[in-house]
């Protein structure tokens, strides 16, 4: 991903974020005390039913965005996160192994040979690949999950920097969705901070990467 491109997906991000506000602020929403009232009364099935659903919504181009700040709506900060984190986790194993079975050797016949240089940088840095990734709130999730599947990225090096790198964005978002009700709350406003810090760090740390400050694949590699 460019500089350019990760720009402007934050730039709509914000614009994103800045609606929901506007939203709440000039149309009004429902009482919060009153909802959360209510799905706590549906017992642990709430949760759990919104953990599946965030699961299939992960296999799909569907933004993941919109789910995360109703987690923070719906149950809060703690128990959001811990929503939200289970739904992506269980969503991004299943499409890697979707990714493995069905792309793997269909992606490598298409490159040509290419992607046994990203496979062979995969193998011995994967988790600090994958947690990079993880931490730059514009890129894709659900891309990532998939083409890790393509690569030789070992599972437990997949699983171990999705649940470390989506746990500041998620947080973040989740934030924003448990005080949005409250524009002007001070949480709300830091979690938008630390989701700027995030996508300008991530994009400087992926650049510095580029230029070769982390290790490359062999240079004779196709």
């Amino acid at each position: 991903m460019t500089v350019r491109a990760g720009l402007l997906r934050g730039a709509g991000l914000l614009a994103l974020v800045a609606m929901l506000v506007a939203a709440a602020l000039l149309v009004g929403v429902p009482d919060q005390q009153q909802l959360r009232g209510d799905v706590a009364a549906l017992g642990l099935w709430a949760p759990v039913a919104f953990s599946a659903l965030y699961a299939l919504v992960s296999l799909s181009p569907l933004p993941k965005t919109v789910f995360t700040l109703a987690a923070g709506a719906l149950f809060g900060l703690a128990a959001g996160v811990v929503v939200v984190v289970t739904g992506a986790m269980l969503g991004a194993v299943a499409a890697f192994y979707l990714g493995r079975l069905l792309g793997r050797d269909t992606l490598r016949w298409l490159t040509r040979g290419r992607l046994d240089g990203i496979d062979a940088r995969l193998a011995g840095h994967g988790l600090r690949t994958i947690i990079l990734a993880r931490l730059i709130p514009i890129v894709p999730f659900t891309a990532v999950n998939y083409l890790a599947g393509c690569t030789a990225v070992r599972l437990r090096d997949f699983t171990a920097g999705t649940a470390i790198g989506i746990l500041p964005t998620t947080t973040a978002y989740v934030t924003v969705g448990a005080y949005g009700w409250q524009p002007g709350a001070w949480p709300m406003w830091a979690a938008l901070a630390a989701l700027l810090v995030l996508t300008v760090g991530g994009l400087a740390a992926d650049r510095y990467r580029r230029r070769g400050s982390f290790p490359r694949p062999n240079r004779d590699t196709p």
